[in-house]
């Protein structure tokens, strides 16, 4: 069968990475960012991909057209804004927002798609950028079964997993509660390490301890001794919307009447220490503020 043609919209950390394996796998491209370099740089990479100016020339080459932006506004401004890809994209198209966005956006979009005969399907991810480069994203996706799968085909280049969770807006609820687990998770380890080292036991022989026992998680493999200890805070992830992710998954709780108080707490710890910091500032850095609080360092040593 012809692969369909695919517009990319949102060259960052994550969307250059997932485009390019795309193109490397045979799809034609027509790629889009605010940074117009950044589409000049794949386009002089490979043949078939075609650098675009306008998102009207992404919508009129294109089949299907990923997002990777930065939030749901963003998405419904591309997809259905004026001079969005409703105008351009043909009925039968069909739109995959691979962003952390916001599920009521999400729903408005796809509504709003759906009435001009275009598809959509929102399929967020998990994996940092080590996971875009490696190709082993997890995609939460969210849409209607056929929908879903013509997309399937780009998971499978791009990931190593891909979890139905079922209509449009339920990929971006789960990722949104993936990170709200995350923000905790990375809250409590960080509490726990600055009181072991308060008492006098080294952080670096701690996060060994967790990675060996029932306390250990995906940010004590992947953070503290690559990132805090070494004083790097360079997680390509930024803070603020790590923030705005907790938010999103605090919104989407309260909708449902759940009580979620441990939750609800840590959103407004992260929240106070992101103002302490750069607006650019690493998602790493909310240790640095943790650290601020508490007086002391994470540094390997004991004190």
């Amino acid at each position: 069968m012809t692969k369909p043609a695919i517009g990319f919209i949102g060259l960052g950390v994550m969307g250059t990475p997932m485009a390019r394996h795309l193109a490397a796998a045979g799809y034609r491209l027509t790629v889009l960012d605010l940074d117009p370099t950044l589409g000049d740089a794949l386009a002089a990479e490979f043949a078939d991909v075609s650098a675009a100016r306008r998102l009207a020339e992404v919508g009129a080459a294109s089949d299907i057209v990923v997002t990777m932006l930065p939030s749901g506004a963003p998405v419904q401004q591309t997809a259905i804004g004026p001079g969005g890809l409703i105008e351009s994209l043909k009925p039968g198209s069909l739109v995959l927002d691979t962003s952390s966005s916001e599920p009521w956006f999400t729903r408005e979009t796809a509504q709003r798609l759906a009435e001009a005969g275009i598809a959509m399907v929102d399929a967020p991810v998990s994996g940092a950028e080590w996971g875009a480069i490696a190709a082993e994203l997890v995609f939460m996706v969210g849409g209607a079964k056929d929908d879903v799968a013509r997309v399937v085909p780009l998971f499978d280049i791009m990931g190593k997993a891909q979890f139905h969770l079922g209509p449009v807006g339920a990929g971006h609820i789960m990722k949104s509660l993936n990170n709200l687990i995350t923000s905790v998770t990375f809250m409590a380890t960080g509490e726990a390490l600055l009181a072991g080292k308060h008492a006098g036991l080294d952080p670096d022989i701690m996060i060994d301890v967790l990675n060996q026992s029932t306390g250990g998680s995906w940010v004590a493999k992947t953070h503290f001794k690559q990132r805090i200890f070494n004083r790097s805070f360079d997680d390509p992830f930024k803070l603020a919307l790590m923030v705005k992710d907790i938010g999103i998954a605090l919104e989407a709780a309260e909708r449902t009447g759940v009580p979620i108080p441990l939750s609800q707490e840590t959103g407004r710890q992260w929240r106070e220490i992101a103002e302490g910091q750069a607006a650019d500032a690493s998602v790493s850095r909310m240790i640095a503020g943790m650290e601020e609080r508490a007086g002391i360092e994470l540094t390997p040593g004991s004190s």
